[in-house]
């Protein structure tokens, strides 16, 4: 079994004497003994927990890649520039994402045995993964992503496998330095590497630490909509000038439009408006900044341990550069592939519950480009403007030093690695849970890969690699179900016995009293009525798990009677004392247990709000691929109505013109009209903003209804009138382009309506028709 640089590879004859071999009988214990006390159950709970989050995460992850996939693709659409064909594609696509619970795709026991070998063996040993992710192109990155990320590391809360992930990481960011010919580029580039690691910086850990880092200060600053910080002098002169021209209706012969950057930063006015808004960008970016390091401590382990990988491989392989350059590399890691990306999109991140209206959403693009320019000193030629702001750099990069190198003071886990790699052996369920597309593609890849992972006839992976043949087809959607698949060792023999492997470093007495010290800590747990409270009398508690109606305890308490009668007489405990020193350090390991029962709960709740979180993003993403394969939808429809009538129309009409006469089209049913009352449309988001007078909203009422597919009528009504006050008239359409261009407000005259929320309520009310 290949392990990390640095460690040692575990054998089942010796370990390490750097280790814990209490910890390992604690951990053998644990193998046979199912424990009913508060601890475990809370154990249990927090396991199940942390599973739920693991499957939330990865099925968020696809959902995000469907979204980035169709968002994509609606441009086109919207732009008139997608074949009906390639409609026909996207739509295959939206197609429902959860796969029948049927198996469509039978795997015989051997084949199974050998993808059992296979993921063993590329968890265990992930150079092999490493080098997959250097060998493979930017397109076939996502799906391996979701297999390293979310199946084959998918267990965020085991440490084993995120130890396992790291290693990885380690193994990619070496080869990634020695290959590297431009400084520059080797964080900051679009590579396959690089969405790794922004992969994982968006998984569970990273994502708790930017909500408790950042959700505040970005909250309070969302709230301030009106506020304008844009400092580039040729939007702000724009402004003014149509400023000017509105209040006095023409404009000033020495203010013409169209002017170039230089002439627009030299006029004074401009220099005026600008000047405070910097004073308060500069403010602002200060505070998140502070709210980023303030909570260091929250910073993932695994975000920390690869800042600490970049600074040493930067200082090995740039010997002759100063301090700057280690932190510019890690800086382009933590805030350019982290932090920033937070910033640009909080929505998306659930700090805030709709994307951010004009003025706050610039504000943060802003604040990102200010810390990055912090961070890791790229060049302003891009946009000379930023410059503007380079006091915030001059006065923080000291700080913003420290705050890098102190991100990368965390230990090491060489030694705790080789230990669970150790106990994985021993481990009967050890398993992942991969849909038949992961497994099909992650063979493919290796086949097609196989000369660079494992050249040599006699390496473990080519052997089953060629076993295995031929990497099948991949499936559609639909039968792309989920299979559990255990994970063995074919070329490491099980820990049967943990004693047997410490015979050659422990002696037989210490082994003796560490085993029964681990064995009484688990009867108590098992018995606490008749254990009572300490001092313990040890030796009754054995005799009462001897006499139990459990038969596991029967054992165990047999074998610890043996086991103390055998201490007294080789005269490491004396029970005239009551085996005192054992007594008392069963005791103490109890009392442990019973704060790390606490820990356990306070970790509960944390993760608890963490899986509503993620629940939460979910329902949002499924709204949104509603909403689009419903455009989409109509898209098509539209589509093939023009194939028929050989006339252009629009999505969602249902009267198709031809040469001024009108084609026969199966006439829509309208819906509606529904009621909504102002205050239920307010309470409810989905009016943002109302300019209706306070003491008029309660006769303020809205009919909404859809006379055709895809098109729907706002009426906005005062009651005692049967006319209404205002109509709007909405095709779905421009509502998503409007919400693809990052235009979330809708205005009513006297209300503006969230593009978002509206939508989802025609989702609700229309189904989307």
């Amino acid at each position: 079994m290949l392990l990390s640089p640095g460690s040692r590879p575990a054998t089942t004859g010796s370990i390490n004497n750097r280790y814990s071999v209490n910890t390992l009988f604690s951990m053998a214990a644990e193998l046979d003994v199912e424990i009913e006390d508060d601890l475990a159950k809370a154990q249990r709970r927090l396991r199940d927990l942390k599973n739920k989050i693991s499957s939330q995460s990865k099925k968020n992850f696809v959902l995000e890649r469907d979204l980035r996939y169709i968002e994509t693709r609606i441009v086109l659409l919207i732009q008139n520039r997608m074949a009906l064909e390639e409609q026909r594609e996207v739509e295959r696509t939206l197609e429902e994402a959860e796969p029948s619970t049927s198996p469509s795709h039978h795997i015989d026991d051997r084949k199974l045995q050998h993808y059992s070998n296979l993921f063993f063996l590329l968890q265990s040993e992930p150079r092999h993964i490493a080098t997959l992710c250097r060998l493979v192109t930017l397109s076939e990155i996502e799906t391996l992503l979701q297999t390293v990320m979310f199946t084959l590391y998918g267990n965020q809360y085991d440490t084993r496998e995120e130890h396992l992930l790291l290693t990885m990481f380690q193994s990619v960011l070496a080869a990634q330095f020695e290959s590297a010919t431009d400084f520059g580029s080797l964080i900051r580039t679009n590579s396959p590497i690089s969405r790794m690691m922004t992969t994982y910086t968006q998984r569970t850990p990273g994502r708790a630490y930017i909500k408790k880092a950042l959700e505040d200060c970005i909250g309070s600053l969302i709230e301030h909509t009106d506020l304008d910080l844009e400092i580039n002098p040729v939007k702000v002169y724009e402004q003014m000038i149509d400023q000017i021209e509105a209040d006095s209706g023409s404009l000033p012969e020495h203010l013409p439009r169209g002017v170039v950057p230089e002439v627009a930063a030299a006029n004074e006015d401009v220099q005026a408006i600008i000047a405070p808004r910097l004073t308060l960008l500069m403010e602002i970016a200060n505070g998140v900044l502070a709210a980023i390091m303030d909570n260091i401590e929250s910073v993932p382990y695994g975000i920390r341990w690869i800042c600490k990988q970049i600074r040493s491989l930067a200082r090995r392989r740039y010997p002759d550069r100063n301090e700057d350059t280690a932190c510019q590399l890690i800086g382009g890691f933590f805030f350019l592939r982290f932090v920033t990306t937070t910033l640009t999109a909080p929505n998306t991140w659930q700090l805030c519950s709709e994307p951010p209206s004009e003025h706050p959403r610039r504000t943060l693009v802003l604040v990102a480009k200010m810390l990055q320019n912090l961070s890791n000193k790229p060049s302003y030629t891009k946009e000379a403007y930023m410059s503007m702001l380079n006091p915030f750099v001059v006065n923080n990069k000291t700080r913003m030093n420290q705050f890098l190198n102190q991100l990368c003071e965390v230990g090491d886990f060489y030694d705790q690695l080789e230990i669970d790699q150790y106990m994985a052996l021993s481990k009967k369920d050890l398993a992942i849970n991969i849909t038949l597309n992961e497994l099909f593609n992650t063979h493919a890849l290796v086949l097609q890969h196989l000369d660079m992972l494992a050249p040599s006839e006699k390496q473990h992976l080519r052997i089953i690699a060629e076993e295995l043949g031929p990497a099948p087809a991949q499936v559609s959607r639909q039968e792309n179900t989920s299979v559990e698949i255990p994970l063995h060792s074919r070329w490491e023999r099980p820990v049967q016995e943990i004693p047997a492997a410490l015979v050659d470093t422990v002696s037989s007495s210490d082994m003796l009293y560490m085993e029964a010290k681990s064995i009484l800590v688990h009867l108590i747990r098992s018995l606490p009525r008749a254990a009572g409270r300490p001092p313990y009398d040890l030796t009754a508690i054995a005799e009462r798990a001897a006499t139990a109606r459990d038969a596991v305890l029967v054992r165990k308490g047999i074998k610890v009677r043996e086991m103390l009668r055998e201490l007294a007489a080789q005269g490491v405990t004396d029970p005239s004392d009551g085996y005192a020193l054992m007594r008392d350090e069963v005791a103490a390991e109890l009392a442990h247990l019973g704060s790390l029962r606490e820990r356990v709960l306070a970790e509960t709740s944390s993760l608890q709000a963490v899986s509503r979180a993620l629940g939460e993003q979910q329902e949002y993403m499924r709204s949104q691929l509603e909403q689009y394969k419903a455009y989409l939808h109509n898209a098509r429809l539209a589509a093939a109505r023009k194939e028929r009538s050989g006339a252009a129309v629009g999505v969602g009409v249902g009267v198709v013109s031809v040469a001024g006469a009108k084609s026969p089209v199966p006439k829509a049913v309208a819906l509606g009209p529904y009621r909504f009352s102002h205050a239920q449309l307010l309470q409810e988001g989905i009016i943002a903003e109302s300019r209706v007078p306070d003491n008029r909203r309660v006769n303020i009422y809205f009919n909404i209804f859809s006379p055709a597919p895809s098109t729907f009528i706002i009426a906005l009504h005062y009651k005692g009138r049967e006319q209404p006050i205002v109509e709007l008239d909405l095709k779905l359409d421009d509502l998503l382009e409007q919400q693809q261009e990052n235009k979330h407000m809708l205005d009513l005259e006297y209300v503006q309506f969230s593009v978002p929320k509206l939508l989802a309520l025609f989702n609700k009310t229309f189904k989307l028709r």
